[in-house]
């Protein structure tokens, strides 16, 4: 019989901010952003409206898989 792992609140918050550390890193890069307008883009996005709701299971993704969903926000106005 198979073990089930089960994530404290305090390492889902970790991947998050692990998250949010990358994609603010990749818009500093890609998009020239300052730190303070990358943090900005992140932290009033859908997608960090998302990633803090647990039932989406998007904190359990890849930093990459979010980027790219964060940039389509940015370019549609909305998470295609």
């Amino acid at each position: 019989m198979e073990q089930q792992t089960t994530l404290t609140s305090g390492q889902i918050s970790i991947m998050i901010n692990a998250q949010i550390k990358d994609m603010v890193t990749w818009l500093m890069e890609d998009f020239k952003y300052s730190l303070a307008e990358a943090l900005d883009c992140v932290y009033n996005s859908e997608l960090f409206e998302k990633l803090q709701d647990l039932s989406t299971g998007l904190y359990f993704q890849s930093s990459s898989y979010n980027y790219e969903l964060l940039k389509d926000e940015m370019k549609y106005g909305k998470i295609a």
